[in-house]
């Protein structure tokens, strides 16, 4: 790695803070919240926040505002305030690899590990917060591996992944790993934090590997992203290193460890942008290696063949590609990763591909133009995963590599949620006002963007945010079509009894062409699909609103790989010609009916305080329905306002036990505001409510 890119990756970790330092007030010093009734003094001393640690020792001098620093090795779970807001509670889904979507994207060969940073190390809100300028990441397709990235000197070395971006993760099948990082001596870091770190105990174990394997167990994410560049170290330091991550991984079992290419054998830090004798001990004391920049044909090459001769193989090495900085204008030697006549040489390693969020120009920072940016990045400029290739330098993930899909089993739904949005709708009424972002809310989304068959022209196809089904955001077609147009949506393979049910909740917009709309689904594994079709009526832009359509999938035939759907989509024709403008709001397949969630108990007000316009900052816990036959499983839980007259205001949602809400706002000078809590299931059926009040 140069002296430049060092620069780079060290002072930005240094200075994060200071650009992105979260603005609450009284978040200088967040103090444990109180419990028994008696509120802290400032409302911003309640707001959670994802948490970091040094292994041991902290820096001389005092925090910086909206820091607070911590040591790992006296982390216990039972005195962590902040564990349940910070506890995921998705499980990891299993997924499988369908057809590829072009003849050049391949399974079983190259993967993709992505390293991002969704805000500073200090600064991540445990469960979202009221902006919908966010990295709202939909592309867990293409992913095999999220870091979630961060450490600085001056916060914290230690970051653990927030439980939003982790329930995300999971739902669509993608391990996250915490990051571990030990900056350079230049950017202060310190020798003496990597030997804290690789302490051995009496026992000859490491007590913060234990700690580390505790953390990820009692927040239930996946592993560690290990990145050791504080340099000075000698050999005994590298063995003792090599042999820490060795035991993390065997002690963690089940969860996974990746090195990063900077410290040597030797002790000192030298990237070697290959597997070779100076960091292969650390490669097999690991699950994959990251390789540093560097890396060329020649390189990967070598690496791949030393991957084998150790019973590993060439894609447990990720080759960085740093998009940090440029984005899709970045430069790779894409023939030598990827090359079109050979396998591929090892697996892909991004750096920073929240690129398409944070470099948006001031005009592109609404949440639909970040998604039309996240896709170009992942699909190519042509918007189409069929056809990813691109005139410029920018090869797209979908190109070369497989996608992947949770979708194998009843009941499904999506409401097209994104995970942030300008407003929260339910059933097509506006229920929240303020904008907002929370990644464990999000729905599993096409995984393909966006492959369309017509022989006409093609129309634009976008997550929009100004109106909504439920949730944030809701899927748009917009074009004049001339030809139907089909538009895959979810590979699966999903059971298809002979009672199954889809629902769909779609609208034409207002001076929308009519548009006659049939559900798509192919029953065999072949590409291109063979859709059947199956009506679904006839809207116009009449000002209508929202329609549902139950459809009965029973008279469909079997294929030849039986009932099960290996693919679902919709077909448009405009009968009457002209330009249509159709929204998407809900897609649900079912079985038979269930009944609704229980209600959730022991709901309390936790804590509070007022805020400085009139409100008030509440922390609200409960616990899960109990178990009974028959009920399904809580996909999340979502918190209303009863308002005067019974009207309710979202709050917001979580899949945890627990919830911040930053802003109650007092209504006609109420004595009391209710609170209610309920459980929705994976079709989006509502428990009855549990309710609290807070008194003013």
């Amino acid at each position: 790695m140069s002296v430049t890119r060092r620069e780079v990756l060290a002072a930005g970790a240094a200075s994060a803070a200071a650009a992105l330092a979260p603005t609450t007030a009284g978040a200088a010093a967040r103090p444990t919240a109180t419990t028994g009734g008696r509120p802290p003094a400032q409302a911003g001393d309640l707001q959670p926040y994802a948490s970091y640690w040094y292994p041991d020792s902290l820096p001389d001098g005092s925090p910086g505002p909206g820091i607070v620093w911590r040591s790992l090795a006296s982390w216990t779970p039972g005195r962590d305030p902040d564990l349940t807001f910070n506890r995921a509670t998705v499980p990891l889904a299993p997924r499988f690899t369908p057809l590829p979507a072009n003849p050049t994207a391949r399974a079983g060969q190259a993967r993709i590990s992505a390293l991002a940073a969704f805000a500073t190390t200090s600064g991540n809100p445990s469960q979202g917060s009221a902006t919908a300028d966010s990295y709202a990441l939909t592309h867990w397709a293409y992913l095999d591996e999220l870091v979630f990235w961060g450490g600085s000197s001056g916060e914290g070395l230690i970051l653990a992944p927030n439980a939003p971006v982790v329930d995300a993760a999971h739902r669509n099948g993608v391990p996250v790993l915490g990051t571990v990082f030990l900056p350079p001596a230049a950017y202060g870091g310190r020798l003496l934090w990597t030997r804290e770190l690789v302490r051995r105990g009496a026992d000859g174990g490491f007590p913060l590997a234990d700690k580390l394997i505790e953390v990820a167990r009692a927040y239930g994410f996946d592993g560690w992203f290990v990145n050791a560049e504080t340099g000075g170290g000698d050999a005994r330091l590298g063995a003792d290193m090599r042999d820490f991550v060795a035991y993390l991984r065997t002690r963690g079992t089940g969860l996974r460890v990746t090195w990063y290419d900077a410290m040597a054998v030797s002790g000192d830090v030298a990237w070697q942008n290959e597997l070779n004798d100076a960091n292969a001990p650390f490669f097999r004391a690991a699950d994959t290696m990251f390789l540093n920049f560097g890396w060329d044909r020649s390189r990967l090459v070598a690496s791949g063949e030393r991957a084998r001769g150790m019973g590993r193989g060439p894609y447990e090495l990720w080759a960085g590609i740093d998009v940090e900085a440029a984005g899709w204008d970045t430069r790779v030697d894409w023939d030598a990763l990827v090359p079109a006549g050979a396998p591929h040489t090892a697996s892909f390693g991004f750096y920073r591909p929240e690129w398409t969020w944070k470099s948006a120009p001031s005009g592109e920072r609404s949440p639909g133009a970040f998604h039309a940016r996240d896709d170009r990045f992942w699909s190519g400029h042509a918007l189409d995963p069929a056809r990813p290739g691109d005139a410029g330098p920018w090869r797209a993930p979908a190109a070369s590599v497989a996608d992947r899909s949770t979708l194998t089993a009843l009941p499904f739904a999506t409401t097209f949620n994104t995970g942030h949005g300008l407003g929260w709708y339910e059933e097509g009424r506006r229920t929240g006002e303020a904008a907002w972002n929370h990644l464990g809310l999000q729905d599993r989304l096409p995984g393909r963007r966006w492959v369309i068959h017509t022989a006409g022209a093609r129309p634009a196809v976008g997550f929009d945010f100004a109106d909504a089904w439920r949730g944030g955001s809701s899927l748009l077609v917009e074009g004049t079509l001339g030809d139907p147009a089909t538009i895959e949506l979810f590979t699966a393979r999903l059971p298809l009894p002979r009672t199954a049910v889809v629902r769909l909740a779609h609208r034409a917009g207002p001076g929308s062409a009519a548009v006659r709309v049939e559900l798509a689904v192919a029953l065999e594994e072949e590409r291109p699909y063979r859709f059947s079709y199956v009506p679904a009526g006839t809207l116009r832009g009449d000002g209508s609103g929202w329609s549902t359509a139950t459809l009965r999938l029973g008279a469909l035939p079997a294929g030849r790989d039986g009932r099960t759907v290996r693919a679902l989509g919709v077909r448009l024709t405009a009968p009457d010609g002209g330009a249509v403008r159709w929204r998407l709001g809900g897609l649900a397949v079912r079985d038979a009916p269930s009944a609704a969630p229980g209600r959730p108990g022991g709901t309390a007000v936790t804590a509070a305080a007022r805020t400085a316009d009139g409100g008030a900052a509440l922390r609200v816990a409960w616990t899960p329905p109990p178990s009974r036959p028959g009920a399904p499983p809580v996909r999340h839980y979502e918190l209303h306002q009863v308002l005067p007259g019974g009207a309710r205001r979202f709050l917001g949602g979580t899949c945890g036990h627990a919830y911040y809400v930053p802003a109650l706002r007092r209504t006609a000078d109420e004595a009391a505001t209710r609170v209610e809590v309920r459980a929705v299931d994976e079709l989006y059926t509502a428990s009855a409510p549990a309710r609290v009040t807070y008194r003013w």
